[in-house]
């Protein structure tokens, strides 16, 4: 499918923006993970050799990253959940004033699996955000603004296309230190 006529970039913004609503609004985990990998085989398929191109995998990396970013905070920082507890953090004594937080204490399974949830939704809004920025060609987004919105739309067209081109730059970095012998991480 890569030789088919490109949709428009407002088509792949619609429907990537639709399905972070959809993400938004369950906490299956099953969901979560079939929504990112239908924007993950959508991308495979659609995507072109632009610079662009290349975000999703950045956004995949970073829904890794928050993923355990959150369930990290909601073993360290949560309120107690029911359930069985896994194992027990040294606590630490909060103020009145900071009810309901904790530093530490026990860590049970319903609350493992609250911080895993939030974290996938999280995840998989940036993903979907990532195979829209990786799909929708910037230039033609812009021109297909109306006359009368087009100072908006260069500024909304500059923050979709920051991510992709860090990356296209971090990219061309990287290649110039290994060609100079450097370590490039």
């Amino acid at each position: 499918m890569r030789g088919s006529r490109p949709l428009h970039p407002g088509a792949w913004w619609l429907w990537a923006l639709g399905l972070a609503a959809a993400a938004t609004r369950t906490t299956s985990p099953l969901l979560l993970l079939l929504v990112m990998a239908a924007t993950g085989l959508v991308v495979a398929v659609r995507r072109t050799g632009d610079s662009w191109a290349g975000s999703y995998a950045v956004f995949f990396r970073l829904g890794v990253v928050v993923v355990i970013v959150r369930v990290v905070f909601w073993v360290v920082f949560a309120a107690p959940a029911p359930g069985p507890v896994l194992f027990t953090l040294p606590s630490v004594r909060l103020p009145d004033w900071m009810a309901g937080t904790r530093i530490g204490g026990p860590v049970t399974t319903d609350g493992l699996r609250a911080g895993l949830r939030d974290g996938l939704r999280l995840a998989a809004v940036l993903v979907c955000l990532g195979a829209a920025s990786a799909l929708a060609s910037p230039s033609r987004l812009l021109k297909s603004v109306p006359g009368a919105l087009y100072e908006m739309g260069v500024a909304v067209v500059v923050a979709m296309t920051f991510a992709p081109q860090a990356v296209t730059h971090v990219r061309r970095v990287r290649a110039a230190h290994r060609l100079r012998g450097r370590p490039d991480r």
